[in-house]
């Protein structure tokens, strides 16, 4: 799970650092809300992850992540 979320924060300091307004910037994690996990992803599952920028104010970004191991 951890190794989860810390792949969905990548992937949104990824969304956000493309912006040309924060090229060369350092993306941080801020926090996690409401984040659960159904069952283990086990070795050999391919793990499907999106993340949706909701909302920007100024220099900080909130965005919605969701992972799917063969669409569940």
């Amino acid at each position: 799970g951890v190794l989860m979320i810390e792949a969905l924060a990548q992937l949104g300091a990824a969304c956000i650092l493309d912006k040309p307004e924060f090229k060369g910037k350092i993306g941080v994690l801020a926090g996690v809300k409401n984040a659960r996990f159904k069952r283990q992803v086990r070795p050999g599952d391919i793990l499907d992850m999106k993340v949706t920028l909701i909302k920007m104010r100024g220099h900080i970004g909130i965005a919605q992540g969701e992972s799917y191991v063969n669409d569940q």
